[in-house]
């Protein structure tokens, strides 16, 4: 096969691209841009555009297809030429489809939970020796990338719902038609896309409808609004698994899950997480993985990056990560570690980043989300407003829509830091919750001076 990226620069584009280059396709590629660490790996490969910027010449009748990445626009001219020449045009999901049609396809949908839960099912089935082809948004210890297609019986998809391209509109897991489903909740997101909560419960509709006869969804039933929506969707040629949290404890702020026959100590924690855990062990078990098996598997699972990830660590505090940003995870991401360490004072800092987020008719949404935290902070910068050309969002707004007594809420960079600077952490968790940087500030420099731990080796 020989394949053309339009947008080869993008972050899993450009993974996609390097998994097809070693399984022996001939690959070129275009962008406007490309940023590390895409830039480095794809000269690594010899993937790496010799020009930056889109050529028609790029596009020739001796190419097999065409993958267009979300960066580019409808007028892209290299775009036109392929779709006048009648050369397939694909889009990342439509194509991954296409290299998986004789595999049993697991897909991971849901607002929340996507990555942790397919990372626990790639974890378990790489631990388990079954081989395996997937697609996850975050980098994985064990896994030297987030995209693989081999020829591999099974292949497992964290299923976005967010559009598939410029030109395919519809939401990225529309395209994978899943044997085995999961749904992990359901919680109003990307309004820019999704402009009523109507419009976004449907698309979870279409997904159920596309999994295939004699397949399985595997769903969160303590989510009532996901619940609610499977009995509107039900169908008589596929099998319906609800789960909830499996059964466990909290051995000094270690959580131990019992199963029937087996019992593991667990390295993440929180209901979230629990939650994710079931549902990647049901989706193990129809790839015939024991429950024994994944028991053994999964007490070595220690996260995708940036989910609940330890920065930092003494015996007196805990520095988190979290990729959180909507309302959703933003409170089980807070509760699960405030049920984790419950004699511990817990300090929060979100950031706002995201187009939902940065919302003024949004920030309702969030209220109560902060509420388990004994300190808490919101900052949002006027940098990421720009960029998203959203108007000016007034400070008193954020407060209001989180309604929590003595929030600080920071637009300033300087502030920010100044905030953070002055925490008293000592016999205390640190959250610190962003799809963003916090500007660039050394969190682990700035903690680790807080925390008074050893210098050049801050993660003790």
């Amino acid at each position: 096969m020989t394949i053309h990226f339009i947008s080869i620069g993008g972050s899993v584009m450009h993974q996609l691209a390097l998994a097809l280059h070693h399984k022996g396709y001939t690959i070129t590629g275009s962008d406007d841009e490309i940023f590390e660490p895409a830039k480095s790996n794809l000269a690594a490969a010899g993937l790496l555009p010799a020009q930056i910027g889109w050529f028609e010449s790029n596009i020739h009748s001796g190419l097999d297809a065409v993958i267009l990445g979300m960066h580019a626009r409808a007028d892209n001219p290299e775009l036109l030429k392929a779709q006048a020449l009648g050369i397939p045009v694909y889009s990342f999901p439509e194509y991954i489809f296409q290299e998986s049609k004789t595999k049993q396809r697991i897909v991971v949908g849901g607002s929340h939970g996507k990555t942790t839960t397919t990372s626990m099912i790639m974890h378990v089935l790489q631990q388990s020796g079954l081989a395996f082809d997937y697609l996850v948004g975050a980098k994985l210890p064990g896994f030297s990338q987030s995209v693989q297609v081999t020829n591999a019986p099974i292949i497992v998809c964290e299923g976005d719902e967010y559009p598939a391209s410029v030109v395919e509109k519809r939401p990225k897991f529309h395209f994978l038609f899943p044997h085995v489903a999961i749904l992990t909740g359901i919680a109003w997101d990307h309004i820019n896309v999704f402009p009523t909560f109507d419009f976004y419960l449907e698309q979870f509709s279409i997904f159920i409808q596309k999994i295939e006869p004699g397949g399985v969804l595997i769903y969160n039933q303590t989510d009532e609004t996901l619940h609610a929506l499977v009995q509107a969707n039900l169908r008589s040629d596929i099998r319906f698994i609800p789960y909830g949290v499996p059964a466990h404890r909290i051995d000094n702020g270690a959580t131990v899950v019992l199963w029937p026959g087996a019992e593991t100590a667990i390295k993440v924690f929180g209901n979230h997480n629990l939650l994710n855990m079931e549902a990647a062990r049901l989706a193990c078990a129809e790839a015939g993985v024991s429950t024994a098996q994944f028991a053994a598997a999964i007490g070595s699972f220690t996260g995708a990056s940036k989910r609940l990830e330890v920065l930092l660590q003494n015996e007196h505090t805990t520095v988190y990560r979290d990729f959180a940003h909507a309302p959703s995870k933003v409170k089980a991401t807070i509760d699960a570690v405030k049920q984790q360490f419950p004699n511990r004072k817990l300090i929060a800092l979100l950031e706002l980043h995201t187009y939902s987020s940065l919302n003024a008719d949004f920030m309702p949404h969030y209220k109560q989300a902060l509420d388990a935290a004994d300190e808490a902070a919101v900052y949002y910068s006027q940098h990421a407003l720009a960029i998203k050309k959203m108007p000016p969002l007034d400070k008193q707004v954020v407060a209001d829509g989180f309604a929590k007594p003595n929030l600080q809420v920071l637009n300033d960079a300087a502030a920010l830091q100044q905030w953070m600077e002055k925490l008293q952490v000592k016999d205390a968790s640190v959250l610190l919750m962003s799809s963003g940087t916090f500007e660039g500030i050394n969190l682990l420099e700035l903690f680790g001076g807080l925390m008074q731990l050893p210098t050049g080796n801050p993660a003790q």
